[in-house]
């Protein structure tokens, strides 16, 4: 039977009468496991007031205040990780295992929260002139809208809004409306953490409650992590209503192979970087360039066994790969993509379409694909695919890997094998992308360090975490101060520019 999944406002399940909800799936096996509650402007309406008495208060509070709760949290998501993998796997199809390494980048990036002191400090400066001292201060911008994706149920959210929080804001969450419980789960951690009620609420729901949360002139900043048609619709509406918006979008993230690699090495890599999740990373590698024909030849040779080796099975099935996509809608996407690069030409190795996993027919899978002598013409080039669906380009030098890389609209990760300095050094300076590996096949950089990418893969100037985020929750105040001698004279009247230097 299903159940209904609600939202948290004010430090409690919240419920109203509407008639608007949502079916929510387990991706392994495709049977419907929920209701999800679709809020309305007046939901967002009701949480944003909320969340704005609440923030005023946490605004005020101490750092040791704030931190203390942000130590808890870290304590509450390791004892609950297996409690967390289970509800992530369930609804978004992926693996226990890989569940787990989710929550460890989540946990990382809370452990980094706590940093929010040194981060946020001002600067100072004595005797400018006129015996004036001016310093600056950075203050929390108030409630923060955040609208997350179904891939990440809880890094995403983590590593968002938990510098949000430590900052002093209050926040509005929407998170996937196709992953809605562990948003529940998390807000309770926050409450047992103790957060005060009403700085961190959750809205369930669709676009109705995107629209509402950049439109609603109570919130004063928006992140977002998703799709880059909808992330570039957010950063525009969001703007346009004042506010300041960081979009984290889409990706087609390169890998170039040059023939001095470790090619077995540059293999397992990107099985491992491609195909995990089945796909449904934006920092997945997406298409393979090995720089040469012989090393294109080679390369292919050893990828084959290791893609034809995966297991797909369900999201608690301990020797499975990777489990099911995330909906029935996401795999038809995908198999319409896959028979797009075939009509135009796309040399299709491996077929992931005629996947079958025993005991789950009606399971959302498909198997890994892989097609060679992808052309920049094709739609498997231009387009990012969330799903197992890889390709391999065939430039003939280093200049045109380069060039392939650079002409893409995306610009979120790229990635190069080599053992030659010189080439890696000149693939770091000359690449656009926002993260690059060198022999790292995932260039997901640690919590401290900021995370985004260039072009398309990034609307706004902020970041998802790292220092920028913690920046990007603040406004700056610069004061300006003086304070004469008891005795000392009023300075005379002058129209001057600068009459106290």
């Amino acid at each position: 039977m299903s159940s209904n999944i609600g939202h948290f406002i004010a430090g409690q399940v919240y419920s109203e009468s509407t008639s608007r909800t949502g079916p929510v799936y387990n991706p392994s096996t495709g049977e419907e496991i929920a209701r999800c509650a679709y809020g309305t402007r007046s939901t967002v309406d009701h949480a944003v007031a909320v969340a704005t008495q609440a923030g005023q208060r946490w605004g005020r509070a101490s750092h040791a205040t704030r931190q203390a709760v942000i130590f808890k949290l870290r304590e509450l998501m390791i004892a609950n990780m297996d409690l967390l993998a289970e509800v992530i796997g369930r609804e978004h199809g992926k693996t226990i295992l890989d569940a787990k390494g989710e929550l460890g980048r989540a946990i990382e990036g809370i452990e980094f929260a706590c940093n929010a002191p040194h981060v946020t400090k001002g600067e100072y400066a004595n005797n400018v002139g006129g015996d004036i001292d001016v310093f600056s201060v950075r203050r929390p911008i108030g409630v923060v809208g955040c609208i997350t994706p179904f891939n990440f149920p809880i890094m995403v959210p983590a590593v968002m809004m938990t510098m949000a929080v430590a900052v002093g804001n209050s926040v509005v969450w929407k998170p996937s409306e196709k992953v809605p419980s562990a948003a529940l789960e998390f807000a309770r951690l926050w409450k047992e953490a103790g957060l005060p009620d009403g700085v961190f609420n959750v809205v369930q729901g669709d676009k109705e409650v995107v629209d509402a949360i950049l439109e609603h002139p109570g919130i004063a900043g928006v992140s977002f992590v998703g799709s880059t048609g909808v992330g570039e619709y957010v950063y525009q509406k969001g703007t346009s209503h004042n506010k300041r918006v960081a979009a984290f979008t889409g990706g087609k993230n390169h890998m170039v192979v040059m023939p001095d690699a470790d090619l077995e090495a540059a293999a397992s890599a990107f099985v491992s970087a491609g195909y995990g999740s089945a796909s449904q990373r934006c920092m997945a590698v997406s298409l393979l360039l090995p720089v040469g024909t012989e090393t294109a030849e080679r390369l292919r040779e050893i990828l084959i066994p290791k893609i034809l080796a995966l297991k797909v099975g369900p999201y608690n099935d301990a020797a499975a790969d990777f489990g099911a996509v995330v909906s029935r809608e996401s795999k038809a996407s995908v198999e319409r993509a896959i028979a797009r690069c075939v009509e135009e030409g796309g040399d299709i190795v491996i077929d992931g379409r005629r996947i079958e996993v025993a005991g789950h027919p009606n399971g959302y899978y498909l198997g890994p694909t892989l097609f060679d002598h992808v052309t920049t013409d094709m739609q498997l080039y231009k387009e990012e695919v969330f799903g197992p669906v890889r390709g391999i380009m065939r430039p003939a030098t280093f200049d045109e890997a380069i060039a392939i890389t650079n002409q893409h609209e995306y610009g979120n990760g790229s990635v190069i094998f080599t053992r030659d300095g010189k080439s890696a050094h000149r693939f770091m300076m000359e690449i656009e992308s926002g993260m690059i590996g060198v022999n790292v096949p995932v260039p997901l950089p640690s919590g401290f360090f900021n995370f985004g990418g260039l072009r398309r893969s990034k609307f706004g100037e902020g970041h998802l975490y790292g220092p920028d985020a913690a920046r990007f929750y603040t406004k700056f105040k610069t004061v300006s101060q003086r304070w004469p001698e008891p005795d000392e004279q009023a300075l005379p009247v002058s129209l001057a520019f600068n009459p106290s230097a």
